[in-house]
């Protein structure tokens, strides 16, 4: 069975840094796109930052320069490393594993990151 649990969310000031983890446990991590998502009240969920299994990297640009995601193979973890936050950061963000090539994803419960001075 396939589960995404994330771990690091919480406050954070302007300019600050948070890292965010997603354990991925299930047969999937070498295949999938991990990915991370946000989804702000009242805002429809979007894509922050995805790497594919060769490790192509991409970002929106709302985050480019200042989150990196990053994967620890060996202990099938995926991150999220937000620098520079700004209060449009805040959101629930949600760790995804999507197959590269037909239409199944696998999502976490999400994690809160709140930025505000």
């Amino acid at each position: 069975q396939v589960q995404l649990v994330e771990s690091g969310g919480g406050s954070g000031q302007p300019g600050g840094s948070l890292r965010l983890s997603c354990v991925v446990s299930g047969n999937i991590f070498k295949t999938y796109v991990m990915g991370w998502y946000r989804q702000a009240p009242g805002e429809q969920r979007e894509l922050v930052a995805q790497m594919s299994s060769g490790g192509n990297t991409m970002y929106a640009d709302s985050v480019k320069g200042r989150f990196t995601i990053s994967t620890d193979n060996a202990k099938n973890t995926v991150f999220l490393q937000m620098n520079a936050l700004i209060p449009e950061d805040t959101a629930v963000y949600y760790c995804n594993a999507k197959h590269p090539y037909v239409a199944i994803n696998y999502w976490g419960k999400g994690t809160l990151v709140t930025v505000s001075s």
